[in-house]
């Protein structure tokens, strides 16, 4: 079954503006060694951020990745009324405070631009018993449902109307704890559900959970702030409403998607990279044994996680993504990226996104051997890629393109780095500082 799911030009206002549309071009064939620092999870620190709205007090975060998507839901969180204290953002460091939410309809121009905007839904319906949102947005890698989520707030005994765009959800009377299965386990609608659940009368189970370490990362977060909740991470959650939450201090977990893309790169140039403080089990099991089969060996060494060329690879390698433990598809675009250089043929079925393979025909551009079939893409490896002008047309394939880039021979040039900029925090400097030729460009983006 198929499931759905911009960075600031000032820092120092950290408002949401419409992005430049430079290039970034990459001279390829140099091998990446050194360190980088893995930021903290994109996918971690949407829903941290959108729990604030759970409590009046202050709450500091701390490691929130410097990306467009954060700049984004902090514009639209101040307009809802939060004040966000930014002083110490280039260390990561933001304190938050909703204690005056201003609406209950959310109407900023860019509620339509990420996926986490229907996740303000869950906390706004618990904490104003009304809310009022459009559809959410992204990127266009497939359909979006926000049924699980609906279905899951009317067991709460909410009302749902929708006028489209508008979906409106009352709970005049506070939500109710209640018994909810979902029928995939949804990361999006877990983490709604267990928000809104904090606040509800009675005790709330979700059955079928996703067991992602950001849903960890989530419940750790909401426990910090007096919420009652056990069996995150397992596929049943059971949440116990209290009456408020109060403040917090808490670090948002790294991003295993990151860490995934810069271990790709590291085999895929024949470098090695270390990265600090990082332990490869957040990668899941699934995703792990994918990067091993295309010979990424992973080392822990003194707190550290090394990644370099291994020396088994299998020859012929069927991978299908899956939810948490399994592979994860947010890195099969770079897990096609490693196979289209690596000896052998591979098999890649998605199961969650129908159009997550918008970043083959790009990845063909620099002379990847890939031919789709249904949701299948068979990948032939091929001695080398080569630069060529290629435009992203999501987060994910715009790393994929980047990391392809610095493996090819020649130069690339990737157009549409609005894309990368939702999800990467300071890429460029990060492969700078470990051997690779790359920088922004002023150009005009290929439509």
């Amino acid at each position: 079954m198929m499931f759905v799911e911009t960075t600031a030009t000032s820092i120092k206002s950290h408002r949401a503006t419409q992005p430049e549309k430079p290039i970034l071009r990459i001279e390829g064939g140099r091998p990446l060694t050194g360190i980088i620092p893995i930021s903290g999870s994109k996918n971690a620190a949407l829903p941290l951020m959108i729990a604030t709205l759970l409590t009046a007090d202050k709450v500091t975060l701390q490691h929130l990745p410097r990306i467009r998507d954060v700049w984004v839901l902090a514009d639209i969180l101040r307009d809802l009324g939060a004040v966000i204290d930014w002083e110490h953002a280039t260390s990561g460091l933001a304190q938050l405070q909703t204690s005056h939410i201003k609406q209950d309809k959310l109407n900023h121009p860019m509620m339509g631009s990420m996926r986490a905007s229907f996740l303000l839904a869950g906390p706004l319906l618990a904490r104003l018993g009304k809310v009022s949102l459009p559809l959410p947005g992204g990127d266009a890698i497939g359909l979006r449902p926000v049924n699980f989520h609906l279905q899951g707030f009317q067991q709460m005994e909410a009302t749902v109307q929708i006028n489209h765009p508008y979906i409106t959800l009352e709970a005049p009377r506070g939500l109710k704890g209640a018994m909810i299965i979902l029928p995939f386990p949804s990361v999006g609608a877990t983490e709604n559900l267990m928000m809104a659940a904090c606040l509800a009368h009675g005790e709330t189970t979700i059955t079928n959970a996703a067991a992602e370490p950001e849903i960890v990362d989530l419940a750790n977060y909401l426990r910090s702030m007096g919420a009652i909740i056990n069996g995150a991470g397992s596929s049943i959650i059971h949440i116990q409403g209290v009456s408020s939450l109060h403040g917090c201090n808490h670090r948002v977990m790294p991003d295993r998607i990151e860490l995934g893309t810069y271990a790709c790169a590291a085999v895929m140039t024949d470098g090695q990279l270390t990265f600090p403080q990082i332990d490869k089990n957040i990668l899941g099991e699934g995703t792990e044994a994918v990067l091993t089969a295309l010979g990424v060996e992973l080392q822990q060494e003194s707190g550290c996680l090394i990644a370099r060329r291994g020396q088994h690879i299998d020859h012929n390698r069927n991978f299908i993504t899956a939810p948490f433990p399994g592979f994860a598809t947010d890195m099969q675009p770079m897990i096609m990226a490693l196979a289209s250089i690596t000896a052998g043929s591979t098999h890649i079925t998605e199961t969650l996104f129908e159009n997550r393979f918008q970043h083959v025909v790009e990845l063909q551009k620099m002379g990847a051997s890939i031919k789709i079939n249904d949701h299948t893409a068979l990948v032939r490896g091929v001695s080398a890629l080569h630069g060529a002008a290629v435009q992203a047309t999501d987060i994910r394939a715009a790393a994929a393109l980047v990391i392809s880039a610095l493996a090819a021979k020649g130069t690339t040039d990737i157009h549409h780095l609005e894309h990368l900029d939702r999800g990467y925090d300071k890429m460029e400097a990060k492969l700078l500082s470990v051997n690779a030729r790359i920088s922004r460009k002023s150009g005009v983006d290929k439509d």
